[in-house]
């Protein structure tokens, strides 16, 4: 049976930036097909519509969403309420499910700063209460602090450089693991690789899988 994989990049980011898990993913077996849209410049409203329609384009066979950042928060927005969706499970890679406290401290500097964060704003600064949608979803989370997020704001905690860990970790998630990684560095992860393939296999995640390598 094939199984397909739908990768949705973050905010100011183009598909081109998906190469390494594109090729990587293909090699474990999947069917990759990358998701570009305008982060900014596009309604959340329009991006979720292609999403959807893509998803039921390469269904009934299991389709999965891997996204990072921004891309993570609109897999779950796709997926929560609705229906006639294919079967398959969601890897979120440094996603700020909680909200984002970077991308507050951005907006808070005025007209400017709220422009660039586009029609997702609301969404990229409160994100979920909890996941009660109906597939799995798991989560790579990065602490090496390294980032324009760091730079811009205070983050508190454990933090990949843009996103605080504590801001992944939603309740409801099925999964939850962390790696020694940059908020960028998420996207050429050899490690992130066998987690998310593990995980989207298995829907959990094992260390072992990395102390194994």
């Amino acid at each position: 049976m094939t199984e397909h994989i739908i990768l949705l990049h973050g905010l100011w980011m183009r598909g081109f930036a998906l190469g390494f898990l594109h090729w990587r993913l293909m090699e474990e077996g999947y069917r990759v097909h990358r998701f570009d849209y305008m982060s900014v410049a596009a309604t959340q409203q329009h991006i979720l519509a292609r999403l959807r329609a893509g998803m039921t384009e390469y269904g009934p066979e299991p389709v999965h969403l891997v996204g990072h950042s921004l891309g993570g928060l609109l897999a779950l927005r796709a997926c929560l309420d609705a229906k006639d969706l294919p079967p398959g499970r969601i890897v979120c890679l440094g996603s700020p499910l909680k909200g984002s406290s970077a991308a507050r401290a951005f907006a808070s500097w005025g007209r400017g700063s709220e422009v660039l964060l586009g029609h997702n704003r609301d969404l990229l600064e409160q994100g979920f209460d909890a996941w009660s949608g109906p597939r799995e979803v798991g989560m790579v989370a990065g602490r090496m602090p390294i980032g324009l997020g760091a730079m811009l704001s205070h983050i508190e905690g454990e933090h990949d450089g843009t996103v605080a860990v504590d801001e992944t970790r939603l309740p409801g998630l099925t999964g939850h693991c962390v790696v020694e990684t940059s908020h960028t560095g998420l996207l050429l992860s050899a490690d992130v690789v066998r987690l998310t393939t593990q995980f989207l296999r298995e829907g959990r995640f094992d260390p072992s899988v990395l102390a194994a390598v």
